[in-house]
């Protein structure tokens, strides 16, 4: 995927990963790009930061299906259709299987829904068009795990599954998905789960080392530039994914020990 002239929507884009992809499009070329968040604030800040009139900042809840095609709707009638959509919204923090319901339910939402929904906004047109490109962000959680956030873990998961099912679904229609799991990288989210710590949140989680957003974000446009479908901030992590797939049984021996230095090392 190549950024030149292209009209791009990034969700979840106050912050984090999804400000510097805004950042890094531009970059590259963008068109336009809608920075979209719960935050509008955010994006508007956003906006005007950058300032040569390429960001749309708007204000979108990505659990609302009926927000997210009006958005798509928008953008396609005052814009230009969309080439390219960003689904980077995520939310953690939800803990073990104690959660309230209210908690897996939001969620669930947050991580696996919001791509549904973008899902069934975007496909029509494209498949009309025959192209198109939806990028989801899941998480390095989504193929190995996350120590004490099963709900965390369990919605990455299934976004993992749904890129996938769309990724070979679509293909014969000139869609394109791509699945980016990141690991850890700078942002509130990760330090939000220590206390503010993005070390010792990176510890738990087994990430790798913290990098910056910028950092990952260049990482995942490269990835798209290779036309990839998995794209990872660390790609030093395939070897834990390929060690878990050969050897599940020492995977959760594993993962086990390091269960219990978390809970030592977070007290």
């Amino acid at each position: 995927m190549d950024p030149e002239g292209k009209v791009i929507v990034v969700t979840g884009a106050a912050g984090g990963i999804g400000g510097a992809l805004v950042h890094a499009l531009l970059d590259r070329g963008a068109r336009t790009v809608v920075a979209a968040d719960l935050d509008l604030g955010g994006v508007q800040r956003l906006s005007e930061e950058i300032g040569d009139g390429r960001v749309l900042a708007r204000a979108l809840d990505v659990t609302d299906e009926t927000a997210t095609h009006a958005l798509v709707h928008e953008i396609e009638l005052t814009v230009a259709p969309i080439d390219v959509w960003f689904a980077n919204a995520g939310l953690a923090g939800g803990g073990d299987v104690d959660a309230s319901d209210e908690t897996w339910d939001q969620q669930w939402r947050v991580n696996v829904m919001s791509h549904v929904y973008a899902a069934r906004a975007l496909l029509p047109g494209w498949i009309e068009r025959g192209e198109g490109h939806l990028v989801t962000t899941a998480s390095m959680a989504g193929i190995l795990t996350t120590v004490g956030d099963a709900v965390y873990s369990t919605t990455k998961h299934a976004a993992v599954g749904f890129a996938e099912w769309l990724a070979f679904s679509y293909a014969g229609r000139g869609v394109r998905v791509s699945c980016v799991c990141p690991g850890a990288v700078d942002t509130a989210m990760l330090r939000g789960g220590a206390g503010g710590d993005a070390d010792k949140a990176a510890a738990v989680i087994g990430g790798g080392d913290v990098m910056p957003p910028e950092q990952a974000a260049e990482r995942i446009l490269e990835g798209l530039a290779q036309d990839l479908f998995l794209i990872l901030t660390h790609p030093d992590m395939r070897q834990y994914a390929v060690g878990k797939a050969q050897d599940p049984e020492r995977w959760v021996r594993g993962m086990t020990k390091l269960f219990a230095r978390a809970q030592a090392l977070l007290g």
